[in-house]
């Protein structure tokens, strides 16, 4: 389904990227993962690619800097050819309340959530609006829609990241260009794992269908999205949360 084409995707060495990032080399397309450090989960999932017979390579990359980023988008369009699809993925979270939150918790999570996000996918659009295609797939929150104690930095990131999507998506839909959103609920990831059991205890007890997502269930949708079967789909926000927020 995805034969010759090139797929980005930020935050892609563990987690919801990996997920998203085997899963599109599983539909045939070569990957171009960007991640702040190599590591050998990193390494773990570039080999798991090349192993389907994909084109896979690891970019590493602080995404809230833009210099930073410009300089790796322009390596991959030139080691890939081109690209067709971003995942805007990477996140990080710093949870605190808002009273015990400095400058730094809350600048951090900002510049690299929303930020990193409007900087990788500018650097990519010159490319795109050249192709007359392309797609963007940006992983938001439930909690940018419904905000959540604890998390004042991390919601506002991606309240932020689904106002972005809809003025992308306005922007440059005429160019052949998608863009929407994924408001994933609680997924178990690495990030999740970090969580007093405590707090996932009372998420659970929260979600209708009384289980967590897995990063398969995210990588199906996004796989969706980026298909020709969601041409017609762009600036909306869907999320997978088990009914988490209805």
């Amino acid at each position: 389904m995805l034969n010759d084409n090139t797929a980005v995707v930020t935050g892609g060495s563990r987690g919801i990227g990996r997920a998203i990032a085997v899963k599109l080399a599983g539909l045939g397309a070569d990957i171009a993962i960007i991640a702040t450090r190599d590591s050998d989960r990193a390494q773990d999932t570039i080999k798991t690619i090349e192993d389907m017979g994909r084109k896979a390579r690891l970019y590493v990359c602080d995404i809230s800097d833009i210099e930073a980023v410009n300089n790796a988008v322009s390596q991959i369009i030139t080691d890939f050819g081109g690209i067709d699809i971003l995942i805007n993925n990477a996140g990080i979270t710093k949870d605190k309340l808002l009273m015990q939150m400095n400058e730094e918790d809350i600048s951090d999570v900002i510049d690299v959530n929303l930020k990193g996000s409007m900087y990788v996918t500018k650097a990519c659009l010159r490319n795109f609006v050249r192709k007359r295609h392309g797609r963007i797939v940006n992983i938001s929150s439930v909690v940018g829609l419904m905000g959540n104690a604890g998390q004042v930095n991390y919601s506002a990131s991606k309240a932020g990241i689904i106002g972005f999507t809809k003025s992308v998506a306005r922007e440059y839909a005429s160019k052949g260009i998608t863009c929407n959103a994924i408001a994933p609920g609680f997924i178990c990831t690495d990030m999740t794992d970090k969580m007093p059991k405590e707090a996932i205890d009372a998420m659970l007890d929260n979600i209708p269908c009384k289980r967590y997502g897995k990063p398969e269930e995210v990588a199906h949708l996004a796989a969706f999205l980026v298909s020709d079967e969601a041409s017609y789909i762009t600036g909306e926000v869907i999320k997978i949360d088990g009914g988490m927020y209805i």
